[in-house]
């Protein structure tokens, strides 16, 4: 027992290494039978690290394609990672943003911008609140995204609410086999 526990841990330690796994001592492998909790750090260890379009809910009469182009015409301006996100769906889509007249960041709420003189907002419910554009019909469907660890936003044009677009930072596929 004395010579087969240690060649044990150092097979195991081994084992671990070879699949990515590090052990910070042969203790901490000793006691993990003891384990009932993992806590990780999901940004780029389970994710993707990056956020995607996850959810498109266009208004009655709006189609979704239309929703998109509009949203990835004003981000496509925009250095921030939801942006990011909504133009390369954008671009999975095979849409062309248009140009934007006007783009301007409102810190904590989102962007107003205006395109072909048209004014767009696309933000968060104080955004909307700030601009007098009447939300509660998709303000559920917001709080639902949100609630599901999504960031939504709602997009509107001309005064009217297009409808909502929430991004994630989605799992890797490889994530469930790893874990």
């Amino acid at each position: 027992l004395g010579l087969a526990t240690p060649v044990a841990i150092m097979v195991g330690t081994g084992k671990g290494a070879q699949n990515g796994i590090l052990f910070k001592s042969a203790e901490a492998l000793e006691n993990a039978h003891t384990v009932k909790t993992v806590v990780l750090d999901k940004t780029g260890t389970i994710t993707e690290g990056k956020p995607s379009v996850t959810d498109i809910a266009a208004a009655e009469g709006i189609e979704e394609r239309y929703l998109l182009l509009k949203a990835a015409s004003i981000e496509k301006l925009s250095e921030h990672p939801l942006a990011e996100a909504i133009v390369e769906k954008a671009r999975e889509e095979a849409i062309e943003p248009e140009e934007a007249d006007s783009f301007e960041a409102v810190p904590g709420r989102g962007i107003t911008a205006k395109i072909g003189g048209i004014p767009y907002l696309l933000g968060n419910p104080a955004l909307m609140e700030d601009n007098g554009i009447d939300n509660a019909e998709y303000d559920s469907i917001y709080r639902e995204f949100a609630e599901e660890g999504k960031t939504p936003l709602f997009l509107a044009e001309g005064g009217k609410l297009l409808g909502v677009i929430a991004a994630a930072d989605t799992v890797k596929r490889t994530s469930h086999g790893a874990i």
